[in-house]
């Protein structure tokens, strides 16, 4: 099974599953986006239960299998082209700083690059973009950083930008909410056939709410807007999104019981890099949050995560791969 006993998705579509007992455990249809508690109370206890629990079969996309085959989590390296991102804003949204940045982070050892031209700061503050921006940045970098060959995602919740990149050679689409936010997602990313990152999210903290059940209601949703557009269950990665619309306590939260989302039978990213939740234990900015981002990554995976999102790929990389040689060794 190898380090922090992985676990792979279904290779199977959800178009064609029927309403058994199984999918059940899948899908909770409900025709409001806004998450309700006592939906979620409900879903969690049904969904949480280890008898409901099974282990799922190979990913269904050569990409995600290709890198869930790896004997550690893979890395994927953050790269904004954003001039206010909450960590490293305006460091690389110059074309030629942005594509340097991509090297660097490859010859770290990223098996992943997520491009990102809007910020979406876990936080309050950010100040959104129009599409035609968000292109604008896109544009003069996007084609070279997926030339440099190693697989690219785009972390934008507008269908129109992840259709721009995965017709530029794109490989994934990064969506923060979920496929809950633009109609449109789910069917552009059907027609392309790409893997998704479907990341929870909320409008509003709430710090009075069980977070796991409100996660597991929000991807129930999420896979639910998949099937009917025909999403295959092994192109979708889940993302409970640390940070964001979260207090810190439910940050950590969600990192130390990350195990109850294997009930969905999916691959899990987690990015906890440089988050708040740090600072909240020890006071820090962001650009001094890597050990406290390293420390929540490896307690990721081991609670089942198969990708880590990171701004730091070296330092990343290397504590996995660590960990792993010290694992296979007990």
């Amino acid at each position: 099974m190898g380090l922090f006993g992985f676990e792979t998705p279904a290779g199977r579509s959800l178009r064609k599953l029927t309403r058994t007992s199984e999918t059940e455990r899948w899908l909770h249809p409900t025709t409001h986006l806004d998450t309700d508690v006592r939906t979620a109370q409900s879903l969690a206890m049904s969904v949480t239960s280890p008898s409901s629990r099974s282990a799922p079969a190979a990913a269904a996309h050569p990409l995600l299998r290709t890198l869930l085959a790896k004997s550690s989590p893979c890395v994927m390296g953050i790269l904004n082209v954003t001039p206010d991102s909450f960590s490293d804003g305006g460091r690389f949204n110059a074309p030629e700083r942005a594509l340097d940045q991509a090297r660097r982070m490859i010859a770290a050892g990223a098996d992943i690059i997520d491009v990102g031209a809007e910020s979406t700061r876990p936080y309050i503050g950010a100040q959104p973009v129009s599409a035609e921006e968000e292109l604008a940045r896109l544009r003069p970098v996007l084609a070279d950083i997926i030339a440099l060959g190693v697989p690219v995602s785009i972390d934008s919740m507008k269908a129109d930008i992840v259709r721009f990149a995965l017709e530029q050679g794109a490989c994934l689409a990064n969506d923060v909410w979920g496929l809950q936010r633009d109609p449109a997602m789910a069917d552009i990313v059907a027609a392309h056939g790409a893997p998704v990152i479907v990341m929870h999210n909320r409008a509003q903290v709430d710090p009075a709410i069980d977070i796991m059940k409100d996660i597991s209601v929000f991807f129930a949703r999420s896979l639910e807007i998949a099937s009917r557009a025909g999403i295959a269950a092994g192109n979708i990665v889940l993302d409970p999104g640390i940070g964001f619309g979260k207090t810190p306590q439910q940050s950590m939260t969600a990192l130390a019981r990350l195990d109850e989302l294997k009930h969905f039978g999916l691959p899990i990213l987690v990015g906890a890099s440089r988050k708040r939740f740090i600072n909240s234990v020890v006071p820090s900015e962001p650009g001094e949050r890597v050990g406290g981002s390293i420390a929540a990554h490896l307690m990721a995976a081991q609670g089942g995560a198969t990708i880590i999102r990171a701004h730091d790929v070296a330092e990343t990389v290397q504590a996995l791969r660590v960990a792993s040689a010290i694992e296979a060794l007990r």
